[in-house]
């Protein structure tokens, strides 16, 4: 691959991530980048984000579905919260949300899915208490 090939799909990558997890969050994960990490931050970024969460074959809502009925499935729960918030952005609702984890319940088990729930659940109550979706709190 070219290195201009690489520097799109890499700028790509980081115009759909801050689009889809928000420009906050994305700031927080670079600042925490070391060397020792970095080349795995840019493979992140340019294939996850550059190619597939670039492409225009489905929405973003169906990818957010599809990505949370996959980390459910998989047991892979960590990025299961910072998913959930991405759904403000992605357009993904709380029933379209439920319907991937009941789907997750009858093809990969009820336990993952029930986990998954629960991690839904708290997050969305941590966000009902939050102004928009990047962690600030609701002045009062």
């Amino acid at each position: 691959m070219s290195t201009d090939t690489a520097n799109e799909r890499f700028n790509a990558g980081m115009t759909v991530r801050r689009k889809v997890l928000g420009d906050a969050h994305v700031d927080r994960a670079e600042a925490k980048k070391t060397a020792f990490d970095d080349p795995f931050q840019t493979l992140i970024t340019e294939g996850a984000w550059g190619t597939v969460w670039a492409s225009d074959g489905i929405s973003d809502r169906e990818r957010s579905m599809l990505t949370l009925a996959l980390l459910a499935a998989l047991g892979n729960f960590d990025e299961i919260a910072m998913h959930i918030r991405a759904t403000a952005r992605t357009g993904a609702s709380k029933t379209d949300v439920l319907e991937a984890f009941q789907h997750v319940a009858i093809y990969a088990g009820v336990p993952r899915a029930n986990h998954a729930l629960k991690l839904a659940k708290e997050t969305y109550a941590e966000m009902d208490g939050m102004n928009g979706i990047d962690g600030e709190e609701t002045p009062t």
